[in-house]
């Protein structure tokens, strides 16, 4: 089964359908993509904009908008409880022009109607860059309870293979401490996408057969996370090799459970990661799930600027699993 027939069908059977956000409203790869979400019955799209305008789109594009919430913030009510809520979740001072600033961008709305449970997840990105996307709700809507930090990861798909990657998005040179956090939130996606996760922390080196900081690094963070989540099996320092094909996990790290069975692999820092997962998907064949944002309290996904309807379309469907998971 795919990542995404495995994530529908967490969807349709979770005990009421998602509310999900997208504060594009005025663009037509959104308005098709909720149509064909509200159509389906998989969850409840929110889109933002002036009504008449995005019924124009619609109109003009042959999308019938029924099951489709089309929410213009210049009707909404609510500010002065947004402008409260805005105030007591930023970690900064910040003045009441600059909230009243904020709270006119798309972004920022969409994020706050999660913050405040009137969505359950965001997507965006269509038209916005990915720091426009992901610092409002970095800013708001924070980590998990026990997290310090939020990361990205991609699922790697080719037929039966599924593999997890990260950091792939978020965290440029993280420390030891870091890094065993985003195992753990990878460890998690892995079980959202039907994988029994096996951890592998890479190096360049293997069980000691280089030396360096960027090494240690890389046995400091296996050594936390074995600590904290002894029930996940988890693995390193590994040279992706040892991690993935079994008879050099054998050969370069004996007696190991993890080394050549690895599913879950963790970059030592942003640069590999990113470069790792698109080596993979464009010399492998492999098609790349992501980025999925990890570690926040609330869902937001971002975009490709350059996705089709149907990226935007199975994004929705991932943030509604995630909002499905976090609710159990």
């Amino acid at each position: 089964m795919t990542v995404f027939s495995l994530l529908t069908d967490m969807v349709k059977k979770a005990p009421e359908k998602q509310r999900i956000v997208f504060p594009e409203g005025d663009d037509q790869r959104i308005l098709t993509a909720a149509t064909k979400l509200a159509a389906d019955g998989l969850l409840k799209p929110i889109v933002l904009g002036k009504k008449s305008e995005v019924a124009k789109l619609a109109a003009d594009a042959g999308l019938d908008l029924t099951g489709v919430e089309i929410f213009d913030p210049a009707e909404y009510a609510n500010y002065e409880q947004m402008y409260e809520v805005y105030r007591a979740s930023s970690k900064k001072a910040v003045s009441l022009d600059e909230i009243k600033q904020n709270c006119a961008q798309g972004n920022y709305f969409a994020t706050l109607l999660v913050k405040m449970g009137e969505a359950d997840g965001m997507v965006s990105g269509a038209n916005h860059t990915t720091a426009n996307t992901v610092l409002p709700a970095l800013k708001l809507i924070h980590a998990k309870p026990g997290m310090h930090r939020v990361s990205g990861s991609f699922v790697m798909e080719k037929g039966a293979e599924k593999y997890i990657f990260a950091d792939c998005a978020i965290n440029i040179d993280p420390d030891a401490q870091i890094l065993s956090e985003v195992a753990y939130q990878s460890a998690l996606t892995a079980k959202m996408v039907g994988i029994d996760p096996k951890v592998a922390f890479l190096s360049f080196s293997t069980k000691g057969s280089a030396k360096g900081e960027m090494v240690d690094k890389v046995v400091e963070a296996c050594k936390l996370f074995q600590a904290a989540h002894p029930d996940i099996p988890a693995d390193g320092e590994l040279q992706f090799d040892a991690a993935f094909v079994p008879s050099v996990g054998e050969k370069k790290a004996p007696g190991s459970k993890v080394a050549g069975h690895a599913n879950v692999f963790v970059f030592p820092e942003l640069q590999s990661g990113n470069i790792g997962y698109k080596l993979v998907q464009r010399l492998g064949g492999f098609t790349a799930v992501g980025p999925i944002l990890q570690g926040l309290a609330a869902p937001v996904n971002d975009l490709s600027r350059g996705a089709s309807s149907q990226d935007v379309y199975d994004m929705a469907v991932l943030t509604a699993a995630q909002a499905v998971m976090d609710k159990d």
